[in-house]
């Protein structure tokens, strides 16, 4: 048997041979590994027939039981069915490549049984590759770490791709297990950074292919190549087909999230994207695939209204987790430097504002990417931990960023963001202003903020909440959803917290009291537009929101069918209409007949008209109104006839003013020029300057003014008056039109 405290690379075991001789033979060795064939796994059935969903218990039943056999194994025979047996890497594979991720958990089935299965193929798992990743079991089953790097790294036990899928399906609400786990794999065996060096392009060519599917211009140098005149059109995501703008976005959607739990668990690994340049192309790719796709889910007509729902919340998913990751890269490579007093601090607060500087062309993720993250506190931060920060440089990008979202036609949402002490505790993967990051919405322009449980405004998007409450129910499928909202906003929305406080019974009081299976409350709908609108046409015999029959006879598109010239001229219906009218003017009454007291000739008593009568007086009372003697005296001064006048009097119009019937040119002139200079300035034009022909007397030398005066006069005198005329009769004998 094996000797304690020897490592198990080192251990030689005695073990009966085929013809029953004991034999010795090394601890890792083929012969010792069991004869199991392990079934590779395949996901859940999207149509929940009997028969499918009988095979997937089935299947996900042996390797349920497989795995258990697996994990109960001893150290040593762990490691040997691990090492040599291919088909249980087959299988492990299989499931890191099918399980179905975060947001294709709605999709499932809602069969407990096939719920329940999952969750235990899920664990089975994710135990199996912890147990992978761990070289000391114990002081007595241990791995010498050189040995057990070389034996996961040229057994393929572990690799880049792999190790991506487990970090976007086990690390919500495993993630310091995952950590661990990642950290140890890349402790022991250092060659798996230079293999993360060597995957980080062929990330970056994951957005070269998708700006190229969406026929948009992609940096480097096939970018530069010119367009062959007979190559075919490249479709946009407006042109192409549903199902390539569907595969596209979940693409899209799957590479995002894997790439952001990645860097989240594992924050080492930001230095070698950071390396590549990772976040230039992430934000040239963000401004300019995001809007297209955006337009086409929002503007392209879709089969199902469902598809283009689900569309839409894998694409805001993505935008979220692309901004993320941009913050992500820049904490962990910039900020935590200034963070934790490092040396270079000048150097990581130099290449943070660069960034931020770099960002002020993308205006679309500038806004996204401030909503989230405001970049006040980043600056604030800067300024508190190096003073000697240029304040006219912070300044112009602070104004950067309110131009951008100017730019974007919004409007910066009022939420108050964490300052720069949460910076200062580091809480989480991102720290500081991260916590703060649950906001953000990518949700419709229109509609970003939407509403949680108790009809509080939410400062997630609806398909982050969606994804958030997958997480947990995959998990604890028994709890209601209104629970779980409930949760949620108490905790921030922080669903490792929820998860977590669940388990280990310490909710908050006011959420024990709730019950937990309860469900999410229904939103009220908004009352209908059409109830409330007013129009000119309503209740008319054409209003097809309030009647439900329409007369269609007088309804149709184009000239009226079987309708012609003759038959409109020859139509006279509208005569026949007007006839009752007009035969109530064919009685004519000459002369009516009164009788006395007869009642009915009440209508017919009218004042008698007299011509005869002089009503000259009847208003108009003579002498009634005059004035008496003296005041008629008062209404003129008297005056004393001419030729009764012994001396020459002054006329009386003397030192009045005469009347101008001529005005004075001068003043009219005065006064067009002040009407010409007013509008004038009210158009904005600038007033002529005078010219200035004579200038100085001979002798005293002229000003450049009066040089231009007299150049300008010179070249422009021959359009006015005869000064060409010497000219003109050159040109008309040069014809032959004067004799010589």
């Amino acid at each position: 048997m094996a000797c304690a405290r020897v490592p198990l690379d080192e251990q030689q075991v005695t073990e009966p041979g085929p013809l029953g001789k004991e034999r010795t033979l090394p601890a890792l060795h083929p012969e010792r590994a069991e004869d199991r064939c392990f079934v590779p796994y395949k996901p859940p059935p999207e149509e929940a027939s009997p028969a499918e969903v009988e095979e997937f218990l089935e299947r996900a039943k042996f390797i349920t039981e497989d795995l258990e056999w697996l994990l109960a194994l001893p150290h040593d025979k762990f490691w040997c069915q691990v090492v040599f047996d291919e088909s249980l890497q087959r299988c492990l594979d299989s499931y890191l490549h099918h399980a179905p991720r975060g947001l294709d958990l709605a999709a499932l089935p809602s069969s407990p049984a096939v719920a329940d299965t999952q969750r235990s193929v899920h664990k089975a798992v994710f135990l199996t590759f912890l147990r992978m990743a761990t070289h000391k079991e114990s002081k007595e089953r241990f791995i010498t770490p050189a040995v057990f790097g070389e034996i996961i790294y040229e057994n393929f036990l572990f690799d880049i791709p792999k190790i991506l899928d487990l970090c976007v399906l086990f690390g919500k609400g495993n993630s310091q297990l995952l950590h661990k786990m990642i950290e140890n794999v890349f402790t022991q065996q250092p060659s798996y950074y230079s293999d993360l060096d060597e995957t980080v392009p062929t990330v970056l060519q994951v957005f070269d292919t998708i700006l190229d599917k969406c026929g948009l211009q992609c940096e480097g140098a096939a970018a530069m190549e010119p367009m062959k005149l007979n190559a075919h059109k490249q479709p946009t995501a407006m042109t192409m087909s549903q199902q390539d703008l569907a595969d596209l976005i979940a693409y899209l959607c799957d590479s995002t999230t894997t790439i952001h739990a990645f860097l989240d668990i594992f924050p080492a690994a930001c230095s070698s994207f950071y390396s590549h340049g990772f976040i230039s192309r992430l934000t040239s790719f963000y401004e300019t695939a995001v809007p297209d796709l955006e337009k086409a889910v929002r503007k392209r007509n879709f089969d199902h209204k469902s598809l283009q729902d689900d569309l839409w919340k894998r694409l805001s998913h993505s935008c979220r987790k692309m901004v993320e990751m941009t913050h992500l890269l820049l904490h962990h490579t910039c900020l935590q430097p200034i963070l934790e007093g490092r040396e270079n601090m000048q150097t990581s607060s130099e290449e943070l504002l660069q960034h931020f500087t770099s960002f002020l062309p993308e205006k679309r993720f500038l806004s996204d990417y401030d909503e989230q993250f405001p970049i006040a506190d980043d600056i604030s931060l800067l300024q508190q931990a190096l003073p000697v920060i240029d304040e006219t440089r912070t300044s112009y990008l602070l104004q950067g960023v309110e131009s951008a979202w100017d730019s974007v036609g919004r409007r910066k949402p009022q939420i108050q963001s964490k300052t720069s002490s949460s910076l200062l505790s580091n809480q989480g993967a991102v720290g500081g202003a991260t916590a703060a990051a649950a906001s953000g919405g990518f949700k419709a322009p229109e509609v970003r903020e939407p509403e949680g449980a108790e009809g509080a405004v939410c400062p997630v998007s609806g398909a982050e909440l969606e994804s958030l409450l997958s997480c947990i129910r995959d998990l604890l499928p028994d709890l209601g959803e209104g629970f779980l909202l409930a949760c949620l906003q108490e905790y921030d929305y922080n669903s490792e917290l929820v998860i977590n406080n669940i388990l280990e019974d310490r909710l908050a009081p006011n959420l024990d009291k709730l019950d937990r299976a309860m469900p999410r409350p229904v939103k009220e709908e908004l009352p209908s537009v059409l109830n409330n609108r007013s129009n000119v046409f309503d209740d008319d015999e054409f209003d097809v929101f309030r009647r439900d029959q329409v007369d269609m006879s007088r309804i149709w598109k184009g000239r009226r069918k079987g309708e012609s010239a003759k038959e409109l001229l020859n139509d006279k219906q509208h005569i026949e209409d007007q006839r009752a009218r007009y035969q109530a003017y064919e009685t004519v009454v000459d002369e009516v007949i009164i009788e006395p007291g007869d009642s009915s000739s009440a209508a017919y008593d009218l004042d008698d008209y007299d011509d005869e009568y002089d009503d000259t007086y009847d208003m108009n009372q003579v002498g009634a109104n005059d004035l008496d003697g003296d005041t008629l005296l008062n209404r003129r001064p008297f005056t004393i006839p001419q030729v009764l006048r012994k001396g020459k009097v002054e006329e009386e119009e003397e030192g009045e003013e005469e009347d101008q019937f001529v005005q004075d040119p001068a003043l009219l002139r005065e006064r067009a020029e002040a009407r010409r200079a007013a509008m004038q300035q009210r158009k904005g034009i600038r007033p002529e300057r005078p010219s200035n022909v004579a200038g100085r007397p001979k002798g005293q030398g002229q000003t450049l003014e009066t040089f231009l005066d007299r150049r300008k006069k010179e070249a422009n005198k021959s359009r006015v008056s005869n000064h060409n005329r010497r000219t003109m009769a050159d040109r008309k004998r040069n014809k032959g039109m004067i004799p010589s």
